[in-house]
């Protein structure tokens, strides 16, 4: 849920500045001195809604606009086809998206959800607040990119920019060109898509951009920080499976999971999902250490129908279960509660009696913890620190702790640089690229209305004469467009915020 404070917060804010700037309208005597001082600023204020716009960057604009024409021509022209391209694959991953929204909306299983390419966001539902500025950020910066490549493109077709301004709504923040209309309208439809399409052909490259500067990452670091000596934990959850005296601490470096080798995050993660998906693995232990003392347990059935031989109060037993020696033709299985960090520290991993006769000399037999359905017991190796000993279902694990691949050189740098790094370039690529889909679009209001307008003046120029038919052609396709959307954004809030 959104957290109340937050909202109370953000309401209260803007409250507070429409009622200042009401109470400053309405005065007698500060009136005309404040409205100047606002247009002086290129600032316009109505609820919710806070508009700054410029002519500073005009200068910068024309310049880049100036830059090796040939090349330009070429590089707009590439984005006039990437935006046609977009325009029909914005369609289609739209209409997909809504197919996906009513399978899970028909259906229990939480696979389905995550399936889904495009997902509505809402701060404080299924966006962390602890992530606000990354995402704010990311999506300011993804806006500037976007209109920066409308000003460039407009200049390059001579058309007049008149400004170039940012805005906050609610709490989203965004950009915005103002172009001159009536050289808009001069140009021809190929000039104008040139335009139309800049915007997400530049989200596209911002998009490109960061994916290569996460994928190169590990490079640019090299000097400051190793990858590949295992998954550095940055965070551990209060009160988590993972806390505690002998769980994980910020900065141990977690190397393996059972016989699973963990080199980085990624193999954290596959690690995980394989142990939750295979047997429990057992332990080698000698024979001679089945002390009848630890050995006699009496055991029961679970309601589940697995079986426990510890008390329920017990902190440092475990149940485990093995074939008797002396019956191991018969395939009986006995169970002993015993000491679970002195039975597993030190002990190699099996999965039958076989794996551990051809690894040891004294006899030995392989115990196997007797635990509840999709329970597992999991030893986390984090060196020099002694095992971490987990038992419950995986995913616990993997939400408990939050970890890094890389690993500093030198004690005097930060752990969350990297971390910063990498979230941030996470949610570029993903806030670029939805606005790259979601701009291409056709439906009213976006620049898929106006990339549309301009592709059918285009086309079908020499079909449809007459150009009212074009036009109610062009209508009714943004009407479809428009009610594509509002479905998808309609259904991802509510999937969102009702369920």
């Amino acid at each position: 849920m959104i957290p109340v404070s937050l909202l109370v917060f953000v309401m209260a804010g803007w409250c507070a500045v429409y009622l200042a700037d009401t109470l400053l309208r309405s005065s007698v005597t500060h009136r005309i001195s404040y409205e100047s001082w606002l247009a002086s600023r290129g600032l316009m204020l109505s609820p919710f809604h806070l508009r700054w716009q410029t002519t500073m960057f005009n200068r910068l604009f024309a310049y880049c606009a100036r830059i090796n024409p040939r090349a330009l021509y070429l590089w707009f022209n590439s984005g006039l086809m990437f935006g046609i391209v977009a325009m029909v694959g914005s369609v289609v991953l739209l209409i997909k998206t809504l197919q996906q929204t009513f399978a899970q909306m028909t259906t229990d299983n939480p696979r389905i959800g995550g399936q889904q390419a495009l997902q509505v966001v809402v701060p404080g539902v299924n966006l962390p607040t602890s992530q606000l500025a990354y995402f704010f950020i990311a999506l300011l910066l993804s806006g500037i990119i976007h209109e920066l490549g409308h000003a460039v493109a407009a200049l390059r077709e001579q058309v007049r920019v008149n400004g170039f301004g940012m805005f906050v709504f609610v709490v989203y923040p965004g950009a915005f060109v103002d172009l001159f209309t009536t050289h808009l309208n001069l140009i021809s439809p190929a000039q104008q898509l040139r335009i139309f399409c800049a915007g997400v052909w530049h989200n596209f490259v911002l998009c490109v951009a960061a994916l290569a500067f996460l994928f190169l990452l590990p490079l640019f670091l090299f000097p400051m920080y190793s990858t590949g000596g295992g998954a550095l934990v940055t965070e551990v959850v209060q009160g988590s499976a993972a806390d505690g005296p002998r769980g994980l601490s910020v900065g141990d470096i977690v190397t393996g999971l059972e016989d699973c080798p963990v080199r980085g995050v990624e193999d954290w993660t596959s690690c995980l999902s394989h142990l939750s998906h295979t047997p429990q693995t057992g332990y080698c232990v000698p024979v001679a250490s089945l002390q009848p003392s630890w050995a006699h347990g009496r055991a029961y059935k679970r309601l589940d129908g697995t079986m426990d031989c510890c008390s329920n109060n017990s902190l440092t037993d475990l149940c485990f279960s093995y074939i008797k020696p002396q019956g191991r033709h018969s395939r009986e299985r006995e169970y002993a509660c015993m000491p679970v960090r002195k039975m597993v520290t030190g002990t190699r991993v099996c999965r039958s009696d076989d794996d551990c006769a051809s690894h040891s000399h004294a006899a030995s037999v392989c115990v196997t913890p007797s635990l509840e359905n999709q329970t597992r017991f999991i030893r986390v190796t984090h060196p020099p620190n002694t095992h971490m000993l987990f038992v419950g279902y995986p995913p616990h694990l993997q939400y408990a702790v939050s970890l890094t691949n890389f690993i500093p050189r030198f004690g005097f740098l930060h752990l969350d640089l990297p971390v910063f790094l990498e979230t941030f370039c996470k949610y570029v690529v993903s806030l670029s690229g939805a606005l790259a889909v979601v701009n291409s679009v056709p439906c009213f209001a976006l620049d898929g209305q106006w990339m549309l307008n301009a592709l059918l003046e285009a086309t079908l120029v020499t079909v449809v004469t007459d150009r009212q038919k074009r036009e109610l052609i062009g209508f009714f396709l943004l009407l479809a467009g428009s009610a594509l959307l509002a479905a998808n954004v309609a259904l991802g809030l509510w999937m969102v915020t009702a369920r």
